[in-house]
């Protein structure tokens, strides 16, 4: 049976319209706009969005998905919590990871790896220079999700981009300790790991791969830290 052009139209519309709404609430979630805990009320939404709740319910489904969003038992829903208590073991986890792929990467790569995680750099370079943190956020993604693709395992890509789409507000926590004023080195060293991957040294891109992130944990932990010390105001 062909479907009629009408619900074909509408569906796009839909589609579009979860896409809107999820966009949104995305990018209010990683820019701390929405902080942890923070009720989304979906009627609120709709009215300030002016749209219906069902592409609204559909976008939430995915935010839940991405770890962004927690529905309750109640069935309302909230940002879901960074969890600073056990931030030690996402950290390990996303250290051991960095090495890994990066690794299989020198080892295992194609020339268009290469091509796809360069044009991915570019765009981080260019979201650094721009200091726009949510651009940084996605194509700093991007970057390292290539060259997981390039090291040819999938487990290993798949686990790395769960750590990478979870830990994106850790990120915005990152370059907010540089006030979005990310230094270049930084870019730099993004350009150190191709190298070695090009040249296939394993080793150095092993060791380059747990500098980069080492000094992402040192800064984030730091940051926190210094957070926390803060005098409160009586």
């Amino acid at each position: 049976m062909t479907e009629k052009p009408e619900a074909i139209a509408a569906d796009r519309k839909r589609g579009s319209g979860v896409k809107f709404v999820y966009d949104i609430l995305r990018d209010e979630i990683l820019n701390l706009e929405l902080p942890p805990g923070s009720p989304i009320d979906e009627v609120q939404l709709s009215e300030r969005l002016a749209m219906s709740r069902t592409p609204i319910r559909e976008a939430l489904v995915r935010l839940a998905g991405d770890g962004l969003v927690t529905t309750l038992p109640n069935r309302s829903t909230v940002v879901s919590q960074i969890d600073f208590l056990n931030l030690h073991t996402f950290f390990d986890a996303l250290t051991l990871m960095y090495r890994v792929t990066t690794r299989l990467a020198a080892e295992n790569h194609q020339t268009e790896d290469l091509r796809i995680i360069r044009a991915h750099q570019a765009a981080f370079a260019r979201a650094v220079e721009a200091q726009d943190a949510l651009a940084m956020i996605a194509t700093n993604r991007d970057f390292h999700a290539a060259i997981a693709e390039a090291g040819r395992n999938p487990y290993y890509t798949g686990l790395f981009c769960r750590l990478l789409d979870e830990g994106r507000r850790i990120l915005r926590v990152y370059y907010s300790s540089y006030q979005d004023r990310l230094p270049h080195r930084f870019v730099v060293e993004h350009e150190e790991m191709i190298s070695a991957m090009a040249t296939r040294d394993i080793a150095a891109a092993d060791r380059l791969a747990s500098a980069h992130a080492d000094q992402i944990v040192t800064q984030i932990q730091s940051f926190i830290l210094r957070d926390r010390r803060q005098p409160i105001a009586l």
